[in-house]
């Protein structure tokens, strides 16, 4: 009898806590998560340790209310989803650190190893910048352009626009990993060609990498600066 009374009392507290995780409003967590996002890759110049494990507890949390039915299927949930799973690219560099010198794991290709894991932190930086200045973006046309955007802020383009941004920054990573790779002792001269396209277009990403991202932070920052006018001459006329 007791035991069943136990039970009872666990699945009503198992259940109350689900409804509670379920009337939670998700929205202001995923506000929340992006504002997280915008100051690790947009206003500070390197994400220190802290921030970066606060982003991936907020990546896993969001993961996790990204498939509550209460959160709606819209292009601004894609968006969030695609950034919260480029994490795992920082999950797996840093638990692969940690593996290696806690058993101190010796390989011999270790420079590889070491730049495979760092283009690993380059993809994620670079997928989230790119995705979260998609995000701005659609808050401006939500903003100034509501009902002449919205054949445009659809859930296939968001998922498109993302699909090509990995596609892309993998395309950019895959450069960058060339790099350590030594020529041919052969006659593989197609191998020697490859090498050296891969050598120049990296020298040449890795120079624009600072102005890319330059530009994105000014971008986003003038896209919120017409959002708080915007949002402001409304009010003012509603006043008025």
């Amino acid at each position: 009898m007791e035991k069943t009374n136990v039970g009872c009392f666990c699945q009503q507290m198992t259940s109350s806590r689900d409804s509670g995780f379920l009337k939670r409003d998700h929205m202001r967590d995923l506000r929340r998560y992006l504002v997280l996002k915008y100051i690790q890759y947009l206003v500070l110049p390197s994400s220190n340790t802290l921030i970066t494990l606060l982003g991936l507890l907020g990546s896993l949390y969001t993961i996790l209310i990204l498939k509550s039915p209460s959160i709606s299927c819209k292009s601004t949930a894609v968006f969030i989803s695609y950034i919260a799973k480029a994490d795992i690219l920082v999950f797996v560099s840093i638990a692969s650190e940690m593996i290696m010198e806690l058993f101190d794991v010796k390989l011999e290709s270790a420079d590889f190893i070491k730049s495979l894991l760092q283009n690993f932190f380059t993809a994620n930086i670079h997928i989230s910048c790119l995705l979260l200045s998609c995000v701005t973006c659609e808050a401006l046309l939500i903003t100034i352009f509501p009902v002449e955007s919205r054949h445009i802020r659809t859930v296939k383009y968001a998922r498109q626009i993302s699909n090509m941004i990995c596609i892309v920054v993998i395309a950019e990573c895959i450069m960058f990993q060339m790099e350590d790779f030594q020529e041919p002792s052969g006659n593989n001269s197609q191998f020697f060609l490859l090498l050296q396209f891969c050598n120049r277009a990296a020298s040449l990403l890795g120079s624009l990498s600072y102005s890319i991202g330059l530009f994105l932070r000014i971008i986003n920052v003038y896209v919120y600066y017409k959002i708080f006018f915007n949002v402001a001459n409304r009010s003012r006329l509603k006043t008025n």
